[in-house]
């Protein structure tokens, strides 16, 4: 057993040994390295050249300027004044034109505004949205919104023909004058009932007019004349035309 455990001791002193001379060898190879290391000498490297910077260019107020103008908060400040020009209002349409007529005073014309009845106006009437301004020979001046509108007779006269009323039948053609008899001072009556005075004026003409207080209806044969009635702007229209 002694024999054993100085074996054991001896080995161990051994080992003890064997790790200082270690130790030893990598103490003297890291100093060697270290004075390797500081003996050598390091050229330094060249300097990078040295590039100044471009000089800054002199400050001026009108460097400036368009941030002046153009403020965010300060509409006032831009010179660029924006006008918004509104659309133009159209024209609306012009009265339609029927007819002339001159008394002897200031013409009058027949007109109809959009939408309304015909009417007689003279010069300086409202006639719908417009202002009749003159009457001239071939047309009449019309005012709106201050603005002068001259325009045709042609112009103004109504160019589409009124409808056709559904189910409207054509008209019955008049009835035929009775033959005359054969003296000529007899009167026959068609019609109505009335009291007939026959034709005035000259006997032979074309046509000749009513007298005074005749109140026969339209129709009436006498004296070789048929009496016809027409209505016309001015009022009723009576005459006696020579049956053919």
């Amino acid at each position: 057993m002694r024999g054993r455990l100085l074996l054991l001791n001896a080995l161990l002193l051994a080992g003890c040994v064997a790790a200082g001379w270690r130790l030893d060898t990598l103490h003297e190879e890291r100093l060697r390295r270290q004075r390797r290391f500081l003996g050598e000498r390091v050229s330094p490297a060249p300097a990078p050249p040295l590039s100044l910077p471009a000089p800054q260019p002199q400050v001026s107020a009108a460097t400036y300027l368009p941030v002046a103008q153009h403020l965010l908060f300060s509409k006032d400040r831009n010179p660029d004044v924006v006008i918004e020009v509104s659309a133009p209002k159209p024209v609306p349409p012009l009265p339609r034109y029927y007819g002339l007529m001159n008394f002897g005073d200031d013409p009058r014309v027949v007109l109809a505004p959009q939408g309304k009845p015909q009417k007689s106006y003279v010069a300086g009437d409202k006639v719908g949205e417009f202002q009749l301004a003159a009457i001239e020979p071939d047309g009449l001046v019309f005012q709106w919104e201050n603005r002068t509108i001259r325009a045709r007779f042609d112009e103004l006269r109504e160019k589409t023909p009124p409808p056709a009323a559904a189910g409207r039948t054509a008209p019955a053609p008049p009835p035929a004058a009775p033959q005359q008899q054969q003296n000529g001072s007899s009167v026959s009556t068609i019609g109505g009932a009335g009291e007939s005075k026959g034709p005035g004026g000259e006997a032979g003409a074309a046509t000749r007019p009513c007298q005074p207080g005749d109140s026969s209806p339209a129709g009436t044969v006498a004296d070789g004349y048929r009496k016809v009635l027409q209505k016309t702007p001015f009022g009723a229209s009576c005459y006696w035309e020579k049956v053919q």
